[in-house]
């Protein structure tokens, strides 16, 4: 609480207060508030304005009793002096913070701020691209060691037909509300895909993100499974056609290759 009779304490409690004011006005979660700190800090221009007038006044009021460390009058007279000067610069500055500091109030005056928009939580739903083991995942496997889950995601990509790979998803049901997983799965995304591995396993699969502004006309998607039947790729009624099967040989699929 101010004194109103000490200046050094009533200047310390203001320093404490700017410099709470300083943290406390890093953020504003209602920016309406921002009209009410402007008027007092207005208000406080001005106060500031008239101390530094009557600190000026002390110096050169008080000038006689001015000396140096070494007890020069004359040095200390001239101190003083100097000081007087200052402070009055200072306090002439001050006349066009205030009349900033006025002018900003005004204009913020004038603002009507608004609820801030609520943006709807943008749902996907993920579509399976591609699903390999055995030999064809441990391939996958080694670039990933080798150079990295964005290069296998690259890689991987290049499986996606856009329409026909959702559409073939669609049609044997692998289009998930959540990323099907299984223990000691790793995952990791980039952009609209999602790499899901597993080198004890060896198995490694593809998913596109799919927003749900983008409707899939066809079956409802399925909740993710259980680890043994997220996996367990039908085939599409001609084999090959089927984008998601597993192949019987060490090698992948007709035009699957690494």
């Amino acid at each position: 609480m101010p004194t109103f009779n000490s200046p050094t304490a009533d200047a310390a409690e203001v320093s404490e207060a700017l410099r709470g004011l300083a943290h406390a006005s890093r953020v504003f979660e209602d920016p309406a508030d921002t009209y009410a700190v402007l008027g007092d800090l207005l208000a406080g221009v001005r106060s500031l304005r008239q101390v530094l007038d009557q600190l000026a006044t002390a110096h050169v009021t008080h000038r006689v009793r001015a000396h140096d460390d070494a007890g020069d009058q004359t040095v200390g007279a001239t101190n003083a002096l100097t000081a007087t000067a200052e402070l009055q610069q200072a306090a002439a500055l001050l006349d066009a913070v205030h009349d900033r500091v006025d002018a900003a109030m005004a204009a913020s005056g004038r603002i009507a701020w608004h609820p801030e928009p609520v943006q709807p939580a943008q749902v996907s739903r993920w579509v399976s691209v591609v699903f390999l083991q055995g030999q064809d995942a441990d391939e996958v496997l080694a670039v990933i060691d080798r150079d990295g889950t964005d290069a296998a995601i690259e890689h991987l990509a290049g499986f996606d037909m856009g329409d026909e790979t959702t559409q073939a998803a669609l049609v044997n049901g692998y289009v998930y509300d959540t990323i099907p997983t299984g223990h000691l799965d790793r995952i990791t995304t980039n952009g609209e895909y999602t790499l899901t591995y597993n080198h004890d396993h060896g198995h490694v699969s593809l998913l596109r993100r799919q927003p749900e502004s983008q409707e899939l006309a066809a079956p409802a998607s399925r909740t993710a499974p259980a680890r043994q039947g997220a996996r367990r790729q039908a085939r599409v009624v001609e084999d090959d056609d089927d984008w998601f099967a597993p192949s019987q040989s060490s090698s992948m699929s007709r035009g699957r290759a690494l």
